[in-house]
């Protein structure tokens, strides 16, 4: 590539970075609020149950073996073990860099109010952007309803409560990868091997989640994935944006 070319192009990516220097790559994983239907109260199994009934349910399994397997989806009947997150900058050497971090907890207040706090703490202002995948389905509705249900105050970049479409700014990788098809679930896992991003984990999927964490004791394992797919949110969203992957060796896991 002629110098002049690569010059070109490095400055484009540097102004284009200046527009993200705002935007906050996000991932959540979620387990089942108890680690089995018996320990919820009276009231609880019997909301599950009457939900419940109306889920599609191919292995035919009892709506109390169905707990543990669809409750991590509802922000009702779940809760929020790890939140992972990451965000562009330039490095030392005049690099696009990208640093990510997670926060884990058994504890969801506890947790919750860490990361609340990271976001104010770094993005005063309201107009930070989040990005995550299937994120305006899952993960920013889940992030605001278990916010609420532990009575903290939800940051004014996700409270989007009466919000029409077009005034809400954050953005979600499968969304922008439907181009207006509404048919079909895209995983991420999918469009990374698609767009050539390497380190998608193959050793744990989001159904197993739940499991790892009450079964093994795998918070450990879980944080690392839930790494993994912030890592990927964000080389995708470059990607959509037709620029450069980061660079394995400027990508910091603080």
């Amino acid at each position: 590539m002629a110098r002049s070319t690569w010059n070109m192009r490095r400055t484009q990516e540097m102004d284009t970075l200046k527009n993200f220097k705002n935007t906050l790559f996000v991932d959540i994983e979620t387990s089942s609020g108890a680690s089995d239907f018996s320990l919820l109260s009276d009231k609880m199994k019997e909301l599950w149950v009457k939900k419940a009934k109306n889920m599609v349910n191919p292995a035919n399994i009892s709506l109390e073996e169905m707990y543990f397997e669809k409750a991590p989806l509802y922000a009702e009947f779940g809760k929020i073990i790890v939140v992972g997150m990451g965000f562009l900058f330039v490095n030392k050497e005049g690099e696009m860099a990208l640093k990510v971090k997670t926060i884990a907890h058994a504890d969801e207040k506890t947790l919750l109010t860490e990361c609340i706090s990271f976001v104010n703490k770094t993005y005063k202002s309201r107009e930070l952007t989040l990005v995550a995948h299937n994120g305006k389905e899952f993960d920013f509705p889940y992030l605001c309803r278990r916010m609420l249900i532990n009575g903290l105050e939800i940051p004014k970049s996700l409270q989007l409560q009466g919000k029409k479409p077009w005034e809400i700014i954050h953005q979600d990788t499968m969304e922008m990868w439907k181009f207006g098809d509404r048919r079909s679930y895209t995983s991420l896992e999918l469009l990374a091997e698609l767009m050539g991003i390497s380190g998608v984990k193959t050793d744990l999927s989001g159904d197993q989640v739940n499991r790892v964490f009450y079964k093994e004791n795998g918070l450990t394992r879980i944080n690392e994935y839930c790494l993994e797919d912030v890592i990927v949110v964000a080389q995708l969203y470059l990607r959509f944006h037709f620029l450069d992957l980061v660079a394995p060796e400027n990508i910091v896991k603080l």
